[in-house]
């Protein structure tokens, strides 16, 4: 009986990875969503099926756009996403806040806003308008790190004191990638800040990544209570890094690791700082080690913290118009990435997740 178990596992295997060697059903992938825009995008090679995340909606679909599922009633600010093929959940960001992101979205969090990632159990998510509350197939999780950094008040150099430590306005962008400084090895899910536009201060001119051990984030997952805080979740990450790209309108709005070109590509927002290139994206090699330094522009933080970039050496980076709005790496460069879209009589919002390809210096279509 074991040996005939383990010869029907080995099949599977071999299934899964035989679809995924074939390569996605289609180069493009459409959907609609609602009144708010997609915000992020995840392939499922196993399945070949779309992710896709429409700040209040989480909508999975084939790949001719037929919607086979959807979680509808999402309290807060659903964000950028990563799949985990492994585990076969889709790892999410998720803002509750009192800010004007949160208005309409998470009005109960006046005065006190907190971050999660949400725990998608894509399998269980079977039926048209599921709802978030109390539901096995959504849970979340707390990240306290950038929950007290938001909250935070620190003091320039000036003495003036300034709301949200290093300009930290919550988190979007989330990857699923080694550790930093390793060829390879265990996965882990990094969650990146969202950073507010300020041209007036220097400490927000890194982009802030967390590292979490998936295992750790599942044993913490609970489930959502409308109206209400979860408060559970590590009390800290296994690493901070910062990483030096000049200051972003709102962060890393979307995060994409490439598993054959060890390299992490992060889609923001362009920033308007006159002393920096604003670029669309940034790309930095995962397998060299950060050097652990005093933070370039964050004089009020005296620990040394791991950096990738300087401000004599920033990452460097492209100018892209799509990726901000969803980035769903199939590796060797290949990238599902959304064009969002808008019906200007409706105002229903869209998406086209469409094959992009790499080539080392920009994207280009894949078909």
């Amino acid at each position: 009986m074991k040996k005939f178990i383990a010869v029907v596992l080995v099949l599977c295997s071999s299934l899964v990875a035989s679809r995924a060697a074939s390569g996605p059903g289609a180069s493009s992938v459409y959907v609609e969503g609602g009144s708010h825009h997609v915000q992020g995008i995840s392939y499922d090679a196993a399945k070949d099926c779309m992710y896709f995340s429409f700040t209040t909606s989480f909508v999975k679909t084939d790949m001719s756009g037929k919607v086979l599922g959807s979680i509808d009633r999402i309290q807060g600010h659903l964000g950028a996403m990563v799949f985990d093929q492994s585990r076969r959940k889709v790892y999410a960001s998720l803002e509750c806040k009192d800010d004007v992101i949160g208005t309409g979205l998470s009005d109960f969090a006046k005065g006190r806003s907190m971050f999660y990632i949400a725990i998608i159990d894509v399998d269980k998510v079977d039926k048209v308008g599921m709802d978030s509350e109390n539901n096995e197939a959504f849970k979340i999780v707390c990240v306290k790190d950038a929950t007290a950094d938001y909250h935070a008040k620190v003091t320039g150099g000036d003495g003036s004191v300034m709301d949200h430590r290093y300009g930290c306005s919550g988190i979007d962008g989330v990857a699923i990638a080694p550790r930093l400084g390793k060829k390879g090895g265990k996965d882990f899910l990094y969650v990146a800040y969202g950073i507010y536009k300020d041209l007036d201060r220097s400490d927000n001119d890194c982009q802030v990544l967390l590292r979490y051990d998936l295992k750790s984030l599942d044993r913490y997952a609970g489930l959502v209570r409308f109206g209400e805080f979860y408060d559970k979740g590590p009390s800290k990450p296994k690493e901070k890094y910062f990483v030096y790209t000049g200051n972003t309108n709102w962060g890393v709005q979307n995060m994409a690791y490439d598993p054959v070109l060890r390299k992490m590509f992060l889609f923001v927002y362009k920033g308007s700082k006159p002393s920096f290139p604003n670029y669309d994206a940034f790309v930095f090699d995962v397998s060299s080690k950060p050097v652990r330094r005093l933070v370039d522009g964050v004089g009020y933080d005296t620990a040394k913290h791991p950096m990738v970039g300087t401000k004599d050496n920033p990452v460097p980076g492209v100018r892209f118009k799509y990726g901000s709005t969803g980035a769903a790496p199939l590796g060797g460069g290949l990238f599902f990435l959304s064009e969002n879209g808008r019906d200007p009589k409706t105002g229903v919002q869209n998406c086209n997740a469409r094959l992009y390809q790499w080539d080392g210096n920009g994207f280009k279509p894949a078909s």
